[in-house]
């Protein structure tokens, strides 16, 4: 899928090349002629292999018949629309006796104003931008004696409907999600912020796919210096393709090789929508429903929409447990390997017998015990996601269980790993956001616990808290608020203070 493609980092050039030579595009600079013949010949050299471009050629007007000439993307327009605003009203136009006498070459004015019943259309004069609006969904027009052609916007293609993510489920809130067509997305957003402020800029990306992008943000609100920094680094991306919001992210975040994300993202319009009146910046990307927001501080992810929905003692509860979960999920199995391998002293000794009695019918040793279950579970949720719904959650229960409790009455695993490792994987579900970084911090501690024992632990985590700390996004230090310390933003931190209390934006 990828051919040779480069890109755009910061103020230094990077390439990624595959193994395939990227072939030459044709660039098409052709001027569109006066001449209706040469334009169709054009157009139907360059499209007219494909079986869903129609091509349309007819008389137009009644008293004055001149040769008009449509092309259009089926699949991708609306047929009736096209049929009732466009053929017709230029089929059964009739010319008043001063248009007459106008010279041809100003019918296309003539189209313009009193004939065509079209909410947006855009004059061009290049044929490549000709061939790109009949590929993008617009009709073309191209009218005998005029050096310029009509794209009209008729786009009228079958797109999902507005449902629920499955990502970011919520007991109380709005239930609407993103879509993959850019314009409802920005309409959804438009929805929960009237306000004329709000901005959408458009942009263009990908040599070959030339994918639709928004830039969104609030005048007044988002800081102008981070909204030019988004504008530069997207237009220093050189790509040959962009399929998704994911492609963008990777290409112009601050630390590119950090396991953590310095941009968000979301599928929910209200989460995006409260970003955005923080002072954030909205990156949307056509054909995909997660929409990126600029910048990301590591204390979002333990954030949810619903926390200012209900009221704040059930929130900050909702927090504590989140930042709880997070710390069990990462430090458990790297607290039982340093345990059991080198301070047994620090286990109260009933269950030191019963852990050494379990763990004696075992032939590995216990870390590479936690590794074999770590891997045998993010197996077991990759299957659940990857396989249909109806499937997946049967083989999750089928694996966790029967296998689980076959691998201990066997010998393979000991019963406590097999109980910390699953309450291990319950915690970090409560943080989806942070998977990525749970797996792989989890496995590094598990390894330094494992050669260190505590002393590993700690070092592990020092290394990690440091390098969190030199981390930004998009001049925003990466654990703000905590460090460095800004106390005017605490009352939205870990715990939410009522909504009264909390006047200022961070």
């Amino acid at each position: 899928m990828f051919k040779k493609f480069r890109f755009y980092l910061k103020n230094e050039k990077k390439s990624i090349t595959s193994t395939q030579p990227r072939q030459k595009v044709d660039c098409i600079s052709h001027t569109i002629h006066t001449d209706l013949d040469s334009n169709m010949k054009i157009v139907k050299e360059r499209l007219g292999t494909n079986d869903d471009i129609v091509f349309r050629e007819f008389q137009g007007f009644v008293l004055k018949p001149i040769k008009i000439f449509i092309c259009y993307m089926s699949g991708l327009v609306d047929d009736t629309y096209i049929g009732h605003n466009i053929l017709k009203p230029l089929m059964e136009a009739n010319f008043t006796n001063e248009h007459m006498l106008e010279p041809v070459e100003n019918v296309l004015q003539i189209v313009k104003a009193n004939i065509l019943n079209v909410s947006s259309l855009n004059e061009i004069k290049s044929m490549q931008d000709a061939l790109y609006g009949v590929l993008s969904g617009q009709t073309v027009v191209f009218i005998h004696g005029c050096d310029t052609a009509l794209a009209i916007e008729t786009q009228g293609f079958e797109s999902r409907s507005i449902t629920e993510p499955d990502t970011e489920v919520t007991v109380r809130g709005p239930r609407e999600g993103f879509t993959e067509n850019i314009e409802v997305n920005t309409a959804l957003i438009r929805r929960k912020i009237i306000n004329p402020n709000l901005t959408f800029e458009k942009l263009t990306l990908g040599k070959e796919t030339h994918t639709k992008i928004r830039i969104g943000y609030i005048k007044g609100v988002a800081n102008p210096k981070v909204i030019q920094e988004v504008k530069e680094r997207l237009k220093r991306i050189e790509l040959d393709s962009i399929l998704e919001s994911g492609y963008i992210e990777q290409l112009i975040e601050d630390h590119p090789y950090s396991l953590f994300a310095t941009i968000g993202n979301s599928e929910k319009p209200d989460l995006v929508a409260a970003k955005m009146l923080e002072g954030r910046v909205a990156i949307l990307c056509n054909g995909t429903p997660f929409v990126l927001t600029v910048p990301h501080i590591f204390i979002e992810n333990i954030h949810a929409s619903e926390d200012y929905y209900s009221r704040p003692y059930l929130s900050s509860l909702m927090r504590l447990l989140r930042g709880i979960s997070l710390f069990l999920t990462i430090n458990i199995p790297a607290i039982y390997v340093a345990l059991t391998s080198y301070h047994q002293a620090m286990i109260p000794s009933i269950l030191v017998t019963r852990i050494a009695s379990s763990e004696e019918k075992v032939p590995f040793p216990v870390i590479l015990e936690v590794i074999m279950i770590g891997v045998a579970f993010e197996l077991l949720r990759e299957a659940g996601i990857r396989m249909p719904r109806a499937v997946g959650s049967a083989t999750t229960i089928v694996g966790t269980l029967i296998i689980g409790q076959a691998a201990v009455d066997a010998g393979f695993l000991s019963a406590p790993i097999v109980i910390i490792m699953a309450f291990t994987g319950i915690s970090g579900m409560v943080i989806p956001p942070l998977n990525d970084i749970i797996v792989f911090s989890r496995l590094v501690l598990v390894l330094l616990a494992g050669v260190l024992g505590f002393y590993g632990i700690l070092i592990g985590s020092i290394l990690f808290i440091a390098h969190m700390t030199s981390l930004q996004s998009f001049g925003s230090p990466y654990l703000a608020p905590l460090a460095p310390t800004i106390w005017g933003d605490w009352k939205d931190v870990i715990i939410r203070a009522p909504l009264r209390l909390i006047k200022k934006k961070p």
